[in-house]
């Protein structure tokens, strides 16, 4: 089991900045990935947008919209991530939740899923 805990969101003025951070603890033995998803309101879980992903191996990956606006890193493997968002628009304004994706190995296929979620923070975007 892997526990995920978010922190960081608040109300921002559009323009400004924040930084998330994502706390992982328990079994990180078959993490692939840890990554930031958010759920616009009104919007349903299973409609979360992915905003950046980090893997074991350091590989980054970020959804169009937050393309040269956000920065994901990582510090002590994936035990702890961080979103930094800069240039931030009232369209970015949702809850932003830290996601752990397992890699399994089954019959020799890696099968890859996105097991692990946060509780979430809230980011709200307004003047």
């Amino acid at each position: 089991q892997v526990q995920l805990v978010e922190s960081g969101g608040g109300l921002v003025q559009p323009g400004g900045s924040l930084r998330l951070s994502c706390v992982a603890s328990g079994s990180m033995s078959n993490i692939n990935s840890v990554g930031w998803f958010r759920q616009a309101p009104g919007a349903q879980r299973d409609q979360r947008e992915l905003v950046a992903t980090i893997s074991s191996g350091g590989m980054t990956n970020y959804g169009d919209s937050v393309k040269g606006r956000f920065t994901i890193s990582r510090d002590n493997g994936l035990n702890t991530v961080f979103l930094q968002m800069n240039s931030l628009k009232p369209e970015d304004t949702a809850v932003y939740y830290c996601g752990a994706e397992t890699l399994r190995v089954v019959a020799g296929t890696s099968l890859f899923s996105w097991d692990y979620w946060g509780q979430g923070t809230q980011v709200t975007v307004s003047s």
